[in-house]
C-alpha cells in the first residue's frame, strides 16, 4: 500500500484547520486517585504488559514565544536539582508496582528542554531508571530525547549516547533569522548540522527534525529554503507541525503580533510546496504531521500493519502501557488515562511527601474504546475495517454513528474518503486531513 499523499486545494480549504489539539486531554477532567493508579499498575503487572516510559523536564533557559507547553523559564540551572529529586521519588514509588519481567524497550524524555539538565544530572536520572526498571540497552530499543540546538553540543551528544539514547528529535522549528527573532529562538543552521553529524558519528539509530509552518514572518520562499536546508541533512524523519496561535490559552504567545502571521492562503501554499519537496526527497507521509524515509522503523511498521498510536504519538511497540513521570506527564495504563498536575509546586510537594502527584484523567468507557479503535486505525493505516470492532463491542457502525454518517457521506462525495457500511478508507488526497475525520469519531458518545 503506497503511503504517499496528494494535494487538493478545495479539500484543504474546506477541512483543514491549524487549531488541532489532543481531544483526549480535554477529557482529562476527573481526579485520578493514587489507589486508581496502583490498581491499574497491578493489573499491568499481572498481565505482564510491556512498558514505555516518558519523562517530563519542564524547564527552559529561553522563552520561545510560540510555545504551548507550561514550562519554567529560568537561567538558574540549579532549579533542576530539587525537581530531579522529586522525579526520582515518583519513579521509585511507581516502580514498586512493576514486575522485573516487564521490560522497558521504549523511553522518551521531553520538555521543556531535557538538556536543561547537565551531564551529571542526565546520568543520575538514567541510573535511577536503571535501578528501578528493567532497562534493555540494545540496538532494538527505542530511547529518544528532544533536544534544542541552542542547548546541546558534541559533548552532550556523547553523554546521551553513552547512557543509552539512540533516537534524537532536534527541535529546530525555524531557520530563517526573521522568523527566529519573531519567536525568540535564535540559532544558526550550522548548530543543527553539527548535531546531525554528531548523531551519525556516534551511531544514533534515528535522527528526527521538527519544523513549524504558520509562524510569524514566515513566507513561502523562506520556508522552502528552510526545508531544503533540512532535507540536505537527510534526517530519518521530519515532523511538520502547524503553529497554533492561542494567546488567550498561552500568554507567552501575546508577544507575537497577529498581523505578522501568514494568511490562510500563504499557509496552504507553504504546505503544498513542502509536500512536493518532501515527496521528491523520498519522504513518505506517515500521518499526524510525520514524514519518514522508506527504511525508517515507522514506515516499515505502517507497511506491514504493525504501526501503533499511543497518546504520545506513533510507536512500533505493541500493546504497551505508558508510564509518565514528572509535572504534566501523561500515562496510559490499560484503560486508565491520566495526566500529572502541571503545577510544579503541587507536583514537588506531593512527591517529597512520598505521595503520588495529583492527577486528572479518565477511565475508558466502551464508547471511548470504540472511538480509539477507529481513530488509531485511521491514523496508522488511513483505513478502518469496522467489522472486527463491531464484533468486539457488539454494535453496528452505521447505526452507532448515525449522527456522523451524513458528514462522512459528504466527505465521501468531496473525495476525502471512501465509505461503505463496513469500512472507511482515506483517499490519497485526503490523508493530510485525517484529523478532521477522526474528530467526528472523537466527538461522538465517547
Amino acid at each position: 500500500m503506497t503511503k504517499s499523499t496528494g494535494w487538493n486545494a478545495a479539500l484543504f480549504n474546506k477541512y483543514h484547520c491549524l487549531d488541532k489539539h489532543n481531544p483526549a486531554l480535554e477529557q482529562f477532567k476527573l481526579p485520578v486517585s493514587a489507589l486508581d493508579r496502583c490498581n491499574a499498575l497491578e493489573a499491568s503487572r499481572t498481565a505482564q504488559r510491556p512498558l514505555a516510559l516518558n519523562i517530563s523536564i519542564p524547564f527552559c533557559a529561553n522563552a520561545c514565544y510560540h510555545c504551548t507547553q507550561k514550562t519554567t523559564v529560568t537561567k538558574d540551572r540549579s532549579r533542576s536539582t530539587a525537581y530531579l529529586k522529586s522525579l526520582e521519588q515518583e519513579i521509585r514509588m511507581v516502580a514498586l508496582h512493576i514486575s522485573s519481567e516487564q521490560p522497558i524497550t521504549q523511553l522518551h524524555i521531553g520538555g521543556g528542554t531535557p538538556t536543561f539538565l547537565n551531564s551529571m544530572e542526565l546520568r543520575q536520572l538514567m541510573r535511577c531508571l536503571q535501578d528501578n526498571f528493567t532497562i534493555i540497552s540494545n540496538n532494538f530499543s527505542h530511547y529518544s530525547i528532544d533536544i534544542d540546538p541552542r542547548e546541546t553540543d558534541w559533548a552532550t551528544m556523547g553523554v546521551l549516547r553513552e547512557i543509552g539514547f539512540n533516537h534524537i528529535n532536534i527541535m529546530v522549528q525555524a531557520l530563517d533569522p526573521d522568523v527566529q527573532r519573531a519567536i525568540n529562538s535564535l540559532h544558526n543552521p550550522e548548530q543543527t548540522q553539527t548535531l546531525v553529524e554528531a548523531a551519525r558519528t556516534l551511531q544514533f539509530r534515528n535522527v528526527s527534525i521538527s519544523l513549524m509552518y504558520g509562524l510569524p514572518k514566515q513566507t513561502v520562499p523562506s520556508f522552502t529554503q528552510t526545508l531544503n536546508n533540512i532535507i540536505e541533512l537527510a534526517p530519518d524523519r521530519i515532523i511538520l507541525q502547524g503553529f497554533h496561535h492561542h494567546p488567550e490559552q498561552h500568554p507567552i504567545q501575546k508577544r507575537i503580533d497577529k498581523k505578522s502571521l501568514p494568511s490562510s492562503a500563504e499557509n496552504a501554499q507553504i504546505l503544498q510546496t513542502a509536500l512536493e519537496q518532501l515527496s521528491q526527497a523520498g519522504y513518505q507521509y506517515i500521518g499526524m504531521d510525520s514524514f519518514a524515509l522508506a527504511d525508517d522503523d515507522l514506515t516499515i511498521a505502517q507497511e506491514d500493519g504493525t504501526l501503533q498510536q499511543t497518546i504520545l504519538g506513533y510507536t512500533t511497540l505493541t500493546d504497551a502501557d505508558n508510564l509518565g513521570f514528572g509535572a504534566a506527564a501523561i500515562s496510559q495504563i490499560g484503560d486508565l488515562y491520566y495526566r500529572n498536575t502541571p503545577d510544579m509546586t503541587r507536583y514537588q510537594n506531593a512527591c517529597d511527601a512520598q505521595q503520588l502527584p495529583p492527577a486528572q484523567g479518565l477511565l475508558c468507557s466502551t464508547d471511548k474504546k470504540i472511538s480509539l479503535a477507529i481513530t488509531q486505525a485511521l491514523n496508522c493505516q488511513f483505513y478502518v475495517d469496522f467489522t472486527p470492532i463491531e464484533q468486539r463491542y457488539n454494535f453496528q457502525a452505521k447505526d452507532y454513528f448515525k449522527q456522523q454518517w451524513p458528514q462522512l457521506q459528504q466527505m465521501d462525495s468531496d473525495g476525502l474518503l471512501h465509505l461503505t457500511d463496513h469500512s472507511l478508507q482515506i483517499t490519497t488526497q485526503g490523508r493530510l486531513l485525517t484529523f478532521s475525520v477522526c474528530q467526528l469519531f472523537n466527538n461522538c458518545r465517547a
